[in-house]
């Protein structure tokens, strides 16, 4: 089985917070500019010869590219679709990203393609498969690529590994980085019933080249409530404060603000991605005033942050500043 590491060049993406670029945006993005730190895009959309690609090409001499697949079926114990390979090999030629990355799901089997990100079952014999797809893939590519964990909502009784046990075994077999979706772990975690801080404290911290921040639906199931990852509203405040733990062990990442369905206005994407911003800089100068902490006197903090010991002036900020209760009406700058 052969790494990565090495054999390929090091690209990197600014550790600051990027958007997904949706075809809605283009034309307002091609005209404004506005100040992302970086862009991200599906392979899949950017295949052939089409106005999206051409305008592509041009939004990539302003901004830092990543490019996310969602087609691979990493997972495939029949390996990897040559066709699909070349295709994802062409876009990587024709627009020089800086990162690549996968999903750890399958979503094809005997020719037949499924609309839809699987789970697998975590054990040797899956291991072994994913490994040499990913090698593969990075062998076509000549580059490591990022693997993302999957949001669940089932799993397999007989697997003898946790995901980010495979994830972790994974990086070390074939040198592949990890892409960590804060908002799947937070999503697969309350669905199956595990701890979502212990996920990703098994993961490999070196590996983390990449972060994905999202919205999930809360779906009610008779006596049960189940979360579903349709990347369709803000970050809420526990994936947040997640992340925002996550940040102090990690350290500074690239970080995706995705946002697929119900798709807001730019600006307010763009928001998002300010808020990950500045929570990554008030983490970042608390790890630097570790000792002299401020006391929570000092500060509002809501319960949500309070409860898991985040204590961040900049957090309590971006929290009450966040609370509908806090936003101004249509109305008010009339009466002012």
């Amino acid at each position: 089985m052969s790494r990565s590491e090495g054999r390929f060049p090091v690209l990197s993406i600014p550790a600051s917070a990027g958007i997904g670029l949706r075809s809605p945006h283009v034309a307002e993005i091609e005209r404004r500019l506005p100040p992302a730190g970086w862009i991200e895009v599906h392979a899949e959309n950017y295949m052939g010869h089409s106005a999206q690609a051409e305008a592509l090409a041009r939004l990539r001499d302003h901004y830092p590219l990543s490019v996310h697949g969602v087609g691979l079926s990493l997972g495939s114990m029949a390996g990897i679709d040559r066709d699909h390979l070349r295709r994802l090999r062409d876009v990587c030629l024709r627009f020089e990203p800086a990162l690549v990355s996968e999903h750890l799901a399958w979503s094809s089997a005997d020719g037949v393609y499924l609309n839809d990100l699987l789970p697998l079952r975590y054990d040797a014999a899956a291991l072994t498969a994913v490994a040499a797809n990913v090698s593969r893939v990075q062998d076509a590519l000549k580059r490591p690529i990022l693997v993302e964990n999957l949001s669940a909502y089932v799993a397999f009784a007989d697997s003898t590994m946790s995901e980010a046990q495979f994830l972790a075994e994974l990086v070390g077999r074939t040198g592949c980085g990890l892409l960590l979706d804060v908002n799947n772990v937070h999503v697969s975690a309350h669905n199956l019933g595990y701890d979502a801080w212990r996920f990703i404290e098994e993961l490999p911290v070196e590996a983390i080249g990449e972060i994905h921040l999202a919205g999930h639906a809360v779906n009610q199931v008779g006596d049960d409530t189940v979360l579903i990852d349709d990347h369709g509203s803000r970050v809420p405040s526990e994936v947040w404060a997640l992340y925002a733990r996550t940040l102090a062990r990690t350290g500074p990442r690239p970080t995706l603000i995705e946002w697929d369905s119900d798709l807001p206005a730019l600006d307010v994407l763009l928001g998002e991605a300010m808020w990950a911003d500045l929570l990554a800089r008030a983490v970042a100068f608390s790890e630097r005033r570790a000792a002299r902490r401020f006391p929570r006197s000092e500060m509002w903090m809501p319960d949500y942050l309070r409860d898991r010991g985040v204590r961040l002036p900049a957090l309590a900020c971006h929290a009450r500043a966040r609370r509908p209760e806090t936003m101004p009406r249509s109305n008010d700058h009339a009466r002012a």
